[in-house]
């Protein structure tokens, strides 16, 4: 890999093949504003990065500082390898990741007013005005001021207008919210994971008792609420919870999940100044809470190789006793 301690290139358009940039790639004057970059493969910059519009070709390449396209950031389709983001990703107008069979990693925030992603990994949350995700896992919230949809994916809440859901979805927290009541197809299944046992997962170990997933069925699952504002509009807001039915959630021990520390591990990615590790039962560390592992483990779940299983309602009255008493 060729060291790039400074980046001179022409004003129009930047080729990057098998470099390790050491500076940060901004324009210096009024006509870089409109260059292109093109990452071909094998490239990691350590510096911010700013261009008219951002293509990738192929892995591996890392972008350790944040990076902004002021038209467009676009991965190509057939891209294989890693493809890591360590820090905050925009655009001024859109950001289009589709993979067929490679994977990105977003390690912070999306914003962009058009963010369609598949087979990726956001560690933050995603802002912009039309979002459509699929295959992709966000484990902060997914917020959109005009429209979402949402296939097969993992979030920890969302927010949008118009919400269509396919697929199995699942989310962190126990309630999210549309303003058009939600737009499930057929066959299509929603839960909360906020009382899943991740932490013994990520393990490798036997899922702790009273936790598990659970079934968000929106029929009933559902709560319409008004909300008055300062000038007197009003607002309608959906929201999908279960939280009126976990009653198990006051028997929980939520330090003994450590599902925190998988979320956070993941969100706070390169400011963590050493990789953390989560202790067996039988004395041993798991695997580093590493980006690249959480986001591992969070797609095995996905895919299904990872199954969590359903929550059981059943308790006992001695158990609520204990508890309550």
């Amino acid at each position: 890999m060729n060291e790039l301690n400074e980046v001179r290139f022409g004003n129009d358009f930047i080729a990057l093949k098998d470099n390790l940039v050491k500076t940060s790639i901004l324009p210096k004057n009024s006509k870089e504003l409109d260059r292109e970059i093109n990452f071909q493969e094998n490239v990691v910059t350590e510096g911010a990065v700013y261009a008219k519009k951002i293509e990738i070709d192929n892995g591996p390449v890392e972008f350790k500082g944040a990076v902004f396209a002021s038209t467009e950031l676009h991965m190509k389709n057939d891209a294989k390898e890693s493809i890591i983001f360590r820090k905050a990703v925009g655009s001024a107008d859109s950001i289009i990741c589709l993979l067929m069979t490679g994977r990105a990693i977003f390690g912070a925030d999306i914003s962009s007013p058009n963010v369609k992603l598949k087979n990726c990994f956001v560690a933050g949350s995603i802002f912009g005005t039309e979002i459509h995700l699929e295959n992709t896992v966000v484990l902060g919230g997914v917020f959109a001021s005009k429209s979402l949809s949402m296939n097969n994916c993992i979030a920890g809440t969302f927010h949008a207008p118009q919400v269509d859901v396919g697929g199995i979805n699942n989310l962190l927290y126990p309630t999210a919210f549309s303003v058009e009541p939600l737009n499930v197809i057929p066959g299509s299944e929603l839960y909360s994971i906020a009382l899943a046992d991740l932490g013994s997962l990520f393990k490798n170990e036997t899922e702790k008792e009273n936790m598990g997933k659970i079934r968000i069925d929106i029929s009933s699952d559902t709560q319409r609420t008004v909300l008055l504002d300062n000038d007197g509009s009003t607002i309608l807001i959906n929201s999908y919870s279960v939280a009126d039915r976990v009653l198990v959630a006051d028997m929980v021990d939520f330090e003994k999940m450590e599902n925190h520390f998988l979320i956070t591990a993941a969100s706070l990615g390169s400011q963590i100044l050493k990789n953390y590790t989560l202790q067996k039962q039988n004395g041993e560390k798991s695997d580093e809470l590493t980006l690249e592992n959480i986001s591992s483990f969070f797609f095995k779940i996905l895919s299904g190789e990872i199954q969590i299983r359903n929550l059981e309602g059943n308790i006992s009255f001695d158990d609520l006793k204990k508890v309550f008493s």
